[in-house]
């Protein structure tokens, strides 16, 4: 297993603490393996293995669990009295009414309490509600290229490590499998679970060829501002029928099981949030190659999808940035900091350098900026805007 280890010092971190430890992110993405991980740890630490409770909803061994009572009940008898019981609860959202359970579980004085889903709209609404300031998100995304990279021979090159992982993208299990039929085949089996599983079931929809085509899309315009209303019409120019609030919505949906993920404007010059032009970018790579059956994807905009969910990784709330009629590929907030990011596949043309500058350099404050290319050169200053070659940036060098 890959020591996911940014992600198990949090968990570590929040040991104990009168909390719920929420584990969110796309399906296959290593949430379980987490918990593994973790339970490794405690047991490491003087932890017995009967303090600890570990249920996946995904495994058919647990459906009569799924009643929210039954779980409460099966779990209560189990407990230790006079002893900190660990309590994993994988994939609760097949739990109908989990929250009860949870909340029930949570106030006892002997849990300490995980879970994990596959889905943000289980923590909208009644969780949200009832558990309001009683817990943390710990938002996972699928390998970084630097976890991608420690894992792979070292008699590969760093530059053809990269060029797999912008191929095959970051889900962790890829690395067993043999060939690219099978890793065809796996991804094929995630983006189906997905999408019929989480989405039409739950949304309850009846033209799944409507959803597809939104999904292709978005897959193929990675990077790229967009639009409810563009996508709207975009279908209707090729026969489909679809209101701007369905396709609204489905994006939502979308979102929410952490396919894609939407990043919104703003003006930096205004210093508000713009509403219009926003942009998406996939949460994995490989189901993009996978969906859209071609090796023609973008790479500049592939390189900016990479360096998006390196942001996202590293804590920060991400936006694309506008000033005047310039764009800011990224601005990263976190820890009262302020970066911003341009991208590009190469600056070594004169008239691409001064392009990609030129929007950061009419940014007139003092937050550190950074261009980022695939260029192989001795880290650069430009009237102090650093240019670093983006596999050295992912790989903290």
């Amino acid at each position: 297993m890959i020591k996911r280890e940014e992600y198990l010092n949090k968990l570590i971190t929040f040991k104990d603490k009168e909390l719920i430890k929420v584990v969110t992110g796309i399906r296959r993405c290593g949430k379980s393996t987490l918990f593994r991980l973790f339970q490794d740890y405690l047991i490491n630490n003087g932890v017995d293995k009967t303090q600890i409770i570990n249920i996946n909803f995904e495994d058919v061994e647990f459906d009569y669990l799924t009643d929210y009572k039954i779980l409460y009940n099966e779990i209560s008898k189990k407990l230790l009295p006079g002893k900190k019981n660990y309590i994993f609860l994988d994939e609760i959202q097949h739990v109908k009414d989990f929250e009860k359970a949870v909340d029930s579980l949570f106030i006892k004085d002997n849990v300490d309490l995980y879970i994990t889903g596959s889905n943000a709209f289980f923590l909208s609404g009644e969780l949200a509600t009832l558990l309001s300031g009683r817990y943390v998100e710990i938002s996972m995304l699928p390998l970084s290229f630097k976890e991608f990279y420690s894992v792979l021979d070292d008699n590969i090159s760093k530059e053809e490590k990269f060029s797999k992982y912008l191929s095959e993208g970051g889900f962790p299990y890829l690395l067993n499998l043999p060939d690219d039929q099978a890793k065809r085949d796996y991804l094929e089996g995630i983006y189906n679970t997905i999408v019929l599983k989480d989405i039409v079931k739950r949304k309850n929809i009846a033209d799944v060829g409507v959803l597809e085509s939104i999904i292709k899309y978005i897959f193929d315009n990675v990077g790229n501002q967009t639009s409810v209303k563009k996508i709207s019409d975009t279908l209707i120019s090729y026969g489909r029928k679809i209101s701007a609030p369905t396709v609204e919505s489905y994006l939502n949906a979308l979102c929410d099981s952490y396919i894609i993920n939407k990043v919104s404007r703003y003006d930096i010059s205004g210093k508000q949030y713009l509403k219009t032009l926003e942009k998406y970018f996939v949460t994995d790579l490989g189901l993009q190659r996978f969906l859209l059956n071609n090796n023609k994807q973008n790479l500049g905009h592939n390189l900016e999808n990479i360096v998006f969910l390196e942001l996202k990784r590293r804590g920060f709330k991400v936006y694309t940035g506008k000033i005047g009629e310039l764009e800011i590929d990224f601005i990263a907030e976190g820890n009262g900091d302020k970066f911003y990011f341009q991208v590009a596949q190469s600056v070594l043309d004169e008239k691409t350098l001064e392009r990609e500058l030129k929007s950061l350099n009419k940014i007139k404050d003092h937050n550190q900026k950074f261009l980022l290319t695939m260029d192989f050169l001795p880290e650069t200053s430009h009237d102090g805007i650093k240019q670093i070659n983006i596999i050295n940036w992912l790989l903290d060098k």
